[in-house]
């Protein structure tokens, strides 16, 4: 396979030159994908992961291709592994331009009332307090270079995402969380802004790899109404434009990269035709795209089968009861209005007879 080397200027290599980055959970998926994107537009880049992540292998993809990249290991939920990422950007670079708070974790597949409690706090520890604590140390510098944050949030954070509402709930927040920074530190010069991807493909969408089984991950395509999972490098795209002085106007804003999920209602994926369904190869060349689980602890917990049953049948006929009562309000709303309206028409005899004539009616 042939090397792509990365260019350092015109338009398809120059919109982050001279700006140094710093990439949580880069080392696998999106995070991957960010990192080469960035080298790719002339960005020198900090690649964070997990100790076990292969942070390494993706810096050094990168030098290979004329990029400039360091790794560093550290779980950035802890105080002093977030300080230290920025520690590294100002003592190699003497400067930092731009924050991705990439990092999280997607650990479970489990009703909320059999979701783990340690699940729970890590899943907030890894989501919440890492972009926390990344963007307290970092907004002091990115102040001095009028730099901007792009957090990872989620269409889950919009619409939530039964069977891990914990994880659309970490996503939620961080949706809020940069819109008040965005808000906040505007007076100081610095962006802040989200990219909200939907199902992409990562280790984290595919049942053999995450928590997910059959019958979720069947779903989640079937509600994108472009019938397909997108690319890391799709979302890696925005995240560059985001970062780039191109969206200097650009701040609280929740970008949706999810295939139209949001705006969809029902399996509107099986309408598109299999020719269309074909993810594009894309330019960065990836290793890691599908390894954002391993050696990491996921649970699949199946609810009992007959209480299951037995909820689904009382759930079924609440809402059977609910529908009938609601249908049956809308018609004795709907006759009152009319014979009201019909009433009315007594005093225009002229308009009556129009409307009887091609409405027979008997009120």
């Amino acid at each position: 396979m042939t090397t792509k080397i990365y260019g350092k200027n015109g338009s398809a290599g120059s919109r982050l030159q001279g700006k140094v980055a710093i990439i949580t959970g880069a080392g696998t998926g999106i995070g991957e994908a960010i990192a080469h994107k960035f080298a790719r537009e002339g960005a020198s880049v900090i690649v964070n992961g997990l100790p076990d992540d292969p942070i390494s292998d993706v810096a050094r993809s990168i030098r290979e291709k004329g990029g400039e990249a360091i790794p560093k290991a550290g779980d950035v939920s802890d105080e002093n592994s977030a300080w230290a990422c920025i520690e590294l950007a100002l003592t190699k670079y003497d400067r930092l331009d731009v924050l991705i708070n990439n990092a999280g974790v997607f650990l479970d597949n489990a009703m909320t009332e059999d979701y783990p409690l340690e699940d729970f706090d890590r899943t907030i520890r890894m989501n919440i307090r890492s972009a926390f604590m990344m963007t307290r140390f970092a907004l002091p510098h990115l102040q001095r270079t009028r730099g901007n944050i792009v957090s990872a949030g989620s269409e889950s954070g919009m619409i939530g995402l039964a069977q891990n509402t914990t994880y659309g709930g970490t996503k939620g927040w961080m949706h809020a969380f940069m819109r008040g920074v965005a808000v906040e530190q505007a007076q100081n010069g610095v962006r802040a802004n989200c990219v909200c991807p939907g199902p992409i493909d990562t280790a984290w969408t595919h049942k053999e790899t995450s928590p997910m089984d059959k019958e979720m991950e069947k779903s989640l395509i079937q509600a994108v109404p472009l019938a397909r999972r997108g690319t890391p490098e799709e979302v890696a795209n925005v995240f560059a434009f985001l970062a780039s002085d191109e969206a200097s106007y650009v701040t609280g804003a929740l970008y949706v990269v999810d295939g139209g999920t949001t705006i969809a209602k029902g399996p509107v994926g099986d309408l598109v035709p299999k020719s269309l369904r074909k993810e594009p190869t894309g330019e960065l060349e990836l290793q890691h795209r599908h390894d954002g689980l391993r050696n990491k602890e996921t649970h699949r917990i199946q609810a009992e089968e007959e209480g299951e049953r037995s909820k689904s049948e009382v759930n079924g006929n609440n809402q059977q009861f609910l529908e009938i009562k609601c249908a049956d309000h809308l018609v004795r709303t709907s006759i009152a209005v009319l014979a009201d309206i019909w009433k009315r028409l007594n005093f225009l005899p002229g308009v009556r007879r129009i409307v009887e004539s091609i409405f027979p009616l008997n009120l």
